[in-house]
């Protein structure tokens, strides 16, 4: 099931995205919420008439660096003996069609496009063999970094968790268990042009490991997301450009950069 969030009328929902009717594809609207017990209402609106809003409303963003061997060296880095571990805030968070505003303190922004996991319930020590049982789902990410900030800085606070830096879209695709998860296609494109292409099979660390990894340290809400690392051929957004996130199984997460006002 693909379940978005979407305002339609200043109201806010979320939904099952269900194929096309002679408007397209259509949001069955949900009675409750997708992190418990919850039906579908029967109702439906066209996803052509409504917003989509970020999918979820994160408490904390967890992101991984350098979990592909080939973007690590890209800029310079060898693969870490252990995960790469970082926070963006839930002010970062923005969603499909959204603006990425680009930072007025940096001059080199870039794209990174990622597999992000959403976490359905709250936990803490997973262990390996729960791993499937925590997640919700999963969705489009883009870990919008100002680079020239994240090389001049000890800690990537600013570069990587500035207002608009943290896309995620269009909605969370449920019906993907781990093995499938681990190994899709993921690209990249600006204006068009595919600047990124790879699979998740190729991530250092798995889905699995990045979980246990990550809760043995701290609470996972339902909600939270965990950035999984990006694929080689990063680089540079301007103003104007528009890009997008592509992720085989799940959808595209489309936005375009604007000067920050």
């Amino acid at each position: 099931m693909r379940i978005a969030r979407f305002s339609i009328d200043g109201n806010v929902a979320f939904g099952a995205v269900e194929g096309g009717g002679p408007d397209g594809p259509v949001l069955d609207i949900i009675r409750g919420i997708p992190f418990a017990d919850f039906e579908l209402s029967g109702t439906k609106v066209p996803l052509s008439k409504v917003r989509l809003l970020p999918p979820v409303l994160p408490n904390k963003v967890i992101g991984i660096g350098r979990n592909y061997a080939e973007h690590a060296a890209e800029l310079g880095n060898t693969v870490p003996d252990a995960p790469v571990v970082f926070l963006k805030p839930s002010t970062s968070v923005t969603g499909s069609g959204d603006a990425i505003e680009y930072p007025s303190f940096s001059q080199e922004l870039h794209y990174e496009a990622e597999l992000a996991v959403v976490i359905g319930r709250m936990c803490r020590e997973v262990p390996r063999e729960r791993v499937k049982d925590v997640i919700l789902g999963y969705t489009c990410a883009n870990d919008v970094t100002a680079r020239d900030v994240q090389r001049r800085e000890n800690q990537w606070a600013r570069a990587k968790g500035f207002d608009t830096a943290c896309p995620l879209g269009p909605w969370v695709e449920t019906g993907l268990d781990l093995a499938a998860a681990g190994d899709l296609t993921i690209q990249c494109t600006v204006n068009g042009q595919q600047r990124q292409l790879g699979r998740t099979s190729d991530m250092v660390r798995s889905i699995e490991e990045l979980v246990v990894h990550v809760s043995e340290a701290m609470t996972l809400l339902p909600g939270d997301v965990i950035l999984t690392g990006t694929p080689a051929g990063v680089g540079p957004l301007s103003v104007g450009d528009e890009v997008a996130v592509t992720i085989e199984g799940i959808g595209t997460l489309t936005n375009k950069v604007i000067k920050r006002g």
